[in-house]
């Protein structure tokens, strides 16, 4: 039984050891590489600056519902490219204003937005049949579109229900039409993006565009364009800069370093108080920290000053989970239960408490990121990541370490934080 432990005991900490090493300098093996540090977090616009695009709406006059549509579409182009710190803000009646971070080069920003041009669709007349304000959204996909023929390739376009009305007239009017006069053109301004023939009318919300030999990257161009053009009236790009750092990087540097010192500050606090627990969560918060940065960088998220106080704040809730459970095994321990029971009865009494804690903060930052924008998502991602791991770290990490040094039969109560305080 003790060498099954120390086995697993030795397992785990050297999976953690792994975990902190990759976190801090990266790995690479051939052609994979992770380094979250570099590749993978980026800095924000208040600390590493960015770059400025000006727009003009192409329009003589637009409605404040257009003009929250294309601040709206702006910033979920930037969000999916993992720029959840961009800034999109309309100024007067015609102008937009985006600020990308970390993006020095002011025409890389540009291509990252992508393109500004309106979508249309017409018909083999050059009529058109109805615009991106028309479409929901189109999505890249690979299936069966019959039970006869094999997977492909294709794009699913959702319509608005403005939408299905103006297609299902069009495409009941071109199905069976001869061949070259029954295709609907998709248009981005004067530009056919593609051509689809209609084999039958679509009255529904849902329809398909495929050509038998769709590549993956050319549906997910496809579905890509369509998006970007669903945008209410062309931008015309009138300007573009760089953006100096609000805060700079020594402001960075003192952000890390106190994360850092909280860390150490932290630790030392769990082990004077509860010891050979105190450990436990020591070596657990060392396995929190590694993973939450490699989570960071896996989803290459826009580290800012509010964003690095979120993962301060979740490593302070995840050292409160660990001493509401060590709270609770000591409580057993006094009343005389064995220390296998202590701790199997500690973890069930404290788990409650610690989930029902965590999920309120889980609730409260999935909020902050689907209606805050700005600095607020970049805080709303950290923390969420940041409560997420921690409470993996509590009830799975913490949990398995204590079992192991039971397994070991360390008995000596004052180890446990007996009489410590």
């Amino acid at each position: 039984m003790k060498g099954k432990s120390i086995i697993k005991l030795v397992g785990m900490l050297l999976i953690i050891g792994i975990m902190i090493f990759v976190a801090a300098f990266g790995v690479t093996l051939g052609s994979w590489k992770i380094n979250p540090a570099m590749n993978g977090i980026k800095k924000g616009l208040d600390i590493a600056g960015g770059s400025s695009i000006q727009y003009d709406a192409d329009a003589d006059s637009i409605t404040d519902e257009q003009r929250d549509t294309v601040v709206s579409i702006l910033r979920t182009r930037l969000t999916e490219q993992g720029y959840t710190e961009a800034n999109v803000q309309s100024q007067g009646d015609k102008r937009f204003y985006v600020e990308i971070p970390s993006v020095s080069d002011p025409r890389e920003a540009v291509e990252l937005l992508g393109k500004t041009a309106q979508l249309s669709f017409a018909d083999p007349e050059g009529n058109t049949v109805m615009t991106g304000d028309d479409v929901d959204t189109a999505t890249a996909k690979f299936d069966k579109l019959s039970e006869t023929t094999a997977p492909e390739n294709y794009v699913e376009l959702k319509l608005k229900d403005s939408g299905v009305q103006k297609f299902s007239e069009a495409t009941g009017r071109l199905a069976g039409q001869p061949e070259g006069q029954n295709f609907i053109a998709i248009m981005l301004d004067d530009q056919v993006v593609s051509s689809p023939r209609v084999q039958t009318q679509i009255t529904d919300t849902t329809c398909i565009i495929s050509g038998g030999n769709f590549t993956v990257e050319y549906a997910r161009e496809l579905a890509g364009l369509i998006r970007a053009g669903q945008l209410p009236f062309k931008l015309k790009e009138v300007g573009v800069s760089s953006v100096g750092a609000t805060l700079g990087e020594t402001a960075f540097n003192n952000s890390i370093m106190a994360a850092f010192i909280s860390l150490i500050l932290i630790m030392l606090y769990m082990l004077v108080f509860y010891r050979l627990p105190g450990l436990v969560s020591a070596i657990a918060l060392s396995f929190y920290t590694a993973l939450t940065v490699l989570l960071l960088g896996w989803f290459k998220v826009n580290l800012t000053l509010p964003g690095i106080a979120g993962i301060i704040l979740s490593m302070g809730m995840a050292v409160d989970a660990n001493v509401v459970i060590f709270e609770r095994i000591i409580d057993e321990l006094k009343l005389g239960k064995t220390l296998r029971a202590s701790v199997e009865s500690g973890f069930h009494r404290a788990i409650a408490a610690v989930v029902d804690s965590n999920v309120t903060t889980v609730i409260a930052a999935a909020v902050l990121l689907w209606l805050g924008s700005g600095t607020v998502k970049g805080f709303a991602v950290t923390l969420l990541i940041g409560v997420l791991v921690s409470m993996f770290t509590a009830i799975v990490i913490t949990k398995f370490l204590l079992v192991q040094l039971v397994q070991l039969n360390v008995k000596n109560r004052k180890l446990y934080g007996i009489g410590v305080k």
